[in-house]
């Protein structure tokens, strides 16, 4: 049972290094498929939203990255 539970936390830890990297993600698709069903967004608008959001989300978790590096 213990190799089981160490494989999936491994598994896991492959795909999910940064949890608040993947949590925001998460968000930022929920929020934008919203805008885009509920409000009528235009789905090309919401592509760049998607895009710029991913891209900031991305830096923030860099800088946070090589400032806790640097410590």
């Amino acid at each position: 049972m213990t190799v089981i539970r160490l494989v999936l936390k491994e598994l896991v830890g492959m795909f999910v290094d940064d949890g608040n990297l993947a949590l925001l993600a998460l968000i930022l698709i929920a929020l934008v498929t919203a805008a885009v069903k509920v409000l009528g967004l235009p789905p090309l608008i919401g592509g760049f939203l998607l895009l710029a959001g991913c891209l900031a989300i991305l830096l923030e978790s860099a800088r946070r990255a090589a400032r806790d590096k640097a410590r």
